[in-house]
């Protein structure tokens, strides 16, 4: 709020559906923010045009996503449209099982789960 372009933002963000992922890696934040590309839609498209924003965004505000600048923001935004999770216990539990892989993306819960997993629920 108080940005020039928040109004722009605010009936973007509202315009359709949308998704939240967390992503899970131990360099998300830096690897997440180069799939996506520049925020400036002109810069990515000349620059970084295979990226996320260069291929699909229509402007500055309309850059087609979002991901946080920190991990400190990444926890902040998480709380935000997830605060059932917990990170402490994500860390505790599920992260050192994921560690196991490999693993494969379960479409239907949208979460990645453990192969040996998989198998195990399947049968």
């Amino acid at each position: 709020a108080g940005q020039f372009f928040y109004q722009r933002l605010v009936e973007y963000m509202a315009s359709g559906p949308m998704w939240a992922y967390i992503l899970a890696h131990e360099d998300a934040v830096p690897l997440w923010r180069s799939l996506m590309g520049p925020t400036k839609v002109f810069r990515a498209r000349n620059s970084v045009p295979d990226s996320i924003r260069g291929a699909y965004g229509l402007t500055d505000t309309r850059n087609t996503t979002h991901g946080s600048d920190s991990p400190a923001s990444a926890s902040r935004e998480i709380a935000f449209f997830f605060p059932e999770f917990s990170e402490e216990l994500w860390y505790q539990q599920e992260e050192p099982r994921l560690r196991r892989g490999p693993v494969l993306y379960d479409p239907e819960q949208r979460v990645h789960r453990v192969q040996g997993d998989m198998d195990t629920e399947l049968s």
